[in-house]
């Protein structure tokens, strides 16, 4: 396992996500030595679809992405719902693109990144239901456990968290990826 010890993440969340899709890569990153932080669109804190409640420590519109070195997008279709109608969260996300940085991302995480209008050309995988989503918007998409894509990481469901986090770490550790573009 990569040493993140100095390197910072981003979570991009809001209400409904998926708890074990923030909570588990959360686990994973800071067991690696980075510094995670949970950005939001909400104020306060913010509660998972099983009851798992976690404080925000920074709004979006106040989120700089130069401070950052990897985004992480848990899923959960009421999270990735409004988060893909949240302009500074588009925003945010894409800039992670532009900067060349590691995104991990899994479930209905995609739903963003389509709005980022980042996944065109790019091998992905996600919750089944966004394959034509993601299609549609020029992704390869692909029903695969964990697809890596020159720093972008993406899984299907909590049942691949392990590998997911694995890659997660990983692509982190490796630092900027010149592929990683918007």
């Amino acid at each position: 396992m990569a040493d993140l010890g100095g390197k910072r993440v981003a979570f991009l969340v809001t209400d409904g996500y998926e708890d074990s899709e923030l909570t588990s890569p959360w686990e994973a990153v800071r067991g690696a030595g980075a510094t995670a932080t949970l950005v939001s669109p909400a104020d306060g804190s913010i509660t998972g679809k099983n009851g798992h409640e976690q404080r925000v420590d920074l709004a979006v519109r106040d989120a700089d992405p130069a401070q950052f070195d990897a985004l992480v997008l848990p899923g959960g279709v009421v999270n990735a719902d409004a988060i893909r109608m949240d302009e500074p969260s588009i925003a945010f996300a894409r800039s992670f693109f532009e900067q060349h940085k590691p995104v991990g991302v899994i479930c209905h995480g995609p739903w963003l990144l389509i709005e980022a209008g980042v996944v065109d050309g790019r091998t992905i995988t996600s919750w089944p239901s966004l394959k034509t989503d993601l299609t549609n918007a020029g992704a390869d998409w692909v029903d695969e456990e964990v697809v890596v894509d020159d720093g972008l990481v993406s899984s299907r469901k909590p049942d691949d968290l392990p590998a997911f986090n694995a890659k997660v770490i990983e692509e982190i550790g490796e630092g900027e990826h010149e592929g990683q573009t918007a």
